[in-house]
């Protein structure tokens, strides 16, 4: 796929709709876009290579683009292999192509790569600039977005963020997105990027100072409209700050008790005016946007059922990640099913309590193997606790 993005700069990326499992992990119904570009000037340069998967689609699109010439530079952003999984191909076509990155880009490329850099490296640092012509591209380090790594490169000319694995979503370009951009990119950031907030933090104040028109980023679209609405969201992400009022609840259920449990909560909960609640089944939904959802609102219900002495697993795995993700500045209930001897809620607390600036909505509320009428005022007890 080629279009151009300004008079100079082409998207050259490619779509991958055949890919179950971004990373391995993270259901990509609409499939995944490994984003590409060329920069057209006196000297030409390339921004980052696709997933292996595609390389021999990708080194079309870069020939169409190049027009029989021959690419100047390539700029390495990010290591992961979805991004420089086609790197060691492109240079073996165009041996007079230098390879632009940081020191720890090539330390990287050598633990993926069985190829010698040396002799081509450009190694550049925080503000370091590289002229090709009419644009000069200058480079900020961006460590931890979500590798060590990660730098992203500003052109003054076009007033063009080329963002690495900032900004990004799931899905490929031609993906219908009836929910707009915000859905798969709140999901795709909290899954990936979210443990680094304070570094998401850092790098948009480095770059509050560029006059920033496009995003480039190396998955989704490439953004030319509203920008402060997409930074205004990244700020809130990496701020853990509730981006919007209303309750998810996250159940694990093992014979369907805690599961209706969970509905009629969704029922008392909304009759009493909670903004919004949506509702997960650990075992069966897409535990990715369970994890998006918990992070979008800003009140979670944990509701699971007690197993060997502990909690079901699907929920350990659950408030496991929320840790990992730096889950902060949100109110958590917890309801219990158990039939002999009830242990959910003795299992989540100690993991809960490692998070910051976290409010535990009382009561804790036990259930004994089904839900009963004589349960009904503890939840309703909790219901108000969370709607007041």
């Amino acid at each position: 796929m080629n279009f151009s993005i300004t008079d100079s700069v082409v998207y050259i990326g490619v779509d991958d709709k055949t890919l179950d499992l971004f990373e391995s992990q993270y259901i990509v119904p609409d499939g995944m876009a490994y984003n590409s570009y060329l920069i057209k000037d006196e000297k030409l340069a390339v921004m980052d290579s696709v997933d292996s998967r595609k390389t021999y689609e990708w080194l079309d699109n870069l020939d169409k683009a190049l027009e029989g010439k021959t690419p100047d530079y390539i700029v390495v952003q990010h290591v992961e292999p979805d991004h420089s999984g086609s790197l060691k191909e492109v240079c073996e076509k165009y041996p007079e192509m230098k390879v632009v990155g940081n020191a720890k880009t090539f330390t990287m490329l050598g633990q993926f790569f069985d190829f010698d850099f040396e002799g081509r490296k450009v190694v550049v640092k925080e503000g370091d600039e590289l002229a090709l012509g009419k644009h000069t591209l200058k480079f900020y380090t961006a460590p931890m977005v979500h590798w060590p790594e990660v730098m992203m490169t500003y052109d003054a000319s076009d007033k063009i963020l080329f963002a690495a694995d900032a900004f990004g979503k799931f899905g490929t370009l031609d993906a219908e997105d009836d929910e707009g951009w915000a859905c798969e990119a709140r999901r795709y950031y909290f899954n990936i990027v979210g443990k680094y907030g304070a570094q998401v933090q850092a790098i948009l104040k480095k770059l509050s100072a560029c006059d920033i028109q496009i995003i480039c980023p190396l998955h989704g679209p490439v953004l030319d409209e509203n920008i402060g609405y997409y930074v205004d969201k990244y700020n809130t992400w990496s701020k853990y700050e509730p981006e919007d009022k209303g309750i998810t609840i996250a159940f694990a259920s093992i014979h369907g008790n805690t599961a209706a449990a969970a509905k009629k909560f969704k029922e008392i909960l909304e009759s009493k005016g909670a903004e919004k609640v949506s509702l997960f089944d650990l075992s069966r939904d897409d535990m990715a946007e369970a994890i998006e959802d918990a992070f979008r609102y800003d009140r979670l219900v944990l509701m699971a059922a007690s197993y060997d002495a502990g909690v079901f697993p699907p929920m350990l795995a659950f408030v496991n990640k929320l840790v990992a993700k730096g889950y902060k500045n949100r109110t958590i209930a917890i309801v219990e099913n158990g039939s002999w001897a009830p242990s959910a809620a003795r299992t989540i607390k100690p993991i809960i309590e490692q998070l910051k600036d976290i409010t535990l909505a009382e009561p804790v509320v036990t259930i004994r193997s089904s839900l009963k009428d004589a349960d009904i005022p503890n939840l309703e007890k909790l219901a108000d606790e969370l709607v007041k």
